[in-house]
């Protein structure tokens, strides 16, 4: 059912935000089952990595899809909370959120609506319109996919980092109701497969970090919050 009640929309939409920043980069994530790390072999495996070539190597066709484990934090926890799913991509204009762990919830976005299913109760549908961070997101979403670095730039400042077999892609939002939300979106991964995305926001707030493909597999039997975000950054096992 759709709600257009003031008071609940912030609590209502900050996961789909979750969703949104992942899905920034599950779309160049996901791959024909899962895409294998580009062997060094092909490339230069050290010194700066140029982010053009990132993106070229992270744009995936649909239909696609990889698993995640996401770590979110909130005050009214006593420790991060640990979801778990597949993030699935059955056509280019689709992005599907399976969550399967600790409950089970699907959120298909498309044609700028989300919407959102739970077994036993109403589907919740939103406008992306109606919250300009999470228009701006889906802005992006297409640049992602096809790779297009130019037209990324227009929402985000882009920094790369590293090297071909550990990169770090850092986007900065240039758009203001995005940045006044979420400071930094950074990506980490090596070759062609992107491992983890982190969403760094403005202000006061944890980092939110999801693990994708290969890191997600690592994640098996992790609870801990050091692990999962050493996994992010790559120091982790895998």
């Amino acid at each position: 059912m759709t709600t257009g009640r003031t008071p609940t929309a912030p609590k209502r939409f900050l996961p789909l935000r979750a969703t949104l920043l992942a899905a920034l980069a599950t779309g160049m994530a996901t791959a024909p089952l899962h895409a294998a790390p580009e062997p060094a072999s092909t490339g230069p495996a050290s010194g700066d990595v140029a982010a053009d070539w990132i993106l070229s190597k992270l744009a995936r066709p649909a239909p696609s899809h990889t698993p995640f484990v996401e770590l979110r934090d909130s005050r009214l926890l006593k420790a991060p909370l640990r979801i778990s799913g597949a993030y699935r991509r059955p056509d280019a204009a689709t992005l599907v959120r399976e969550v399967r762990a600790p409950y089970a919830e699907t959120t298909t976005i498309r044609a700028g609506e989300a919407v959102i299913e739970r077994a036993g109760k109403s589907p919740r549908r939103f406008s992306l319109s109606r919250v300009p961070e999470l228009a701006g997101l889906q802005a992006s979403f297409g640049a992602l996919l096809s790779g297009d670095g130019a037209r990324l730039r227009r929402h985000y400042d882009i920094r790369s980092e590293g090297s071909r077999d550990a990169w770090t892609l850092l986007l900065t939002p240039k758009d203001a109701a995005l940045a006044a939300k979420v400071e930094q979106v950074v990506l980490h991964g090596r070759g062609s497969e992107l491992r983890c995305i982190e969403s760094i926001p403005a202000g006061d707030g944890a980092v939110q970090r999801t693990l994708l493909a290969g890191a997600a597999q690592d994640a098996a039997g992790l609870d801990s919050a050091q692990a999962l975000a050493a996994l992010c950054d790559g120091n982790g096992n895998g």
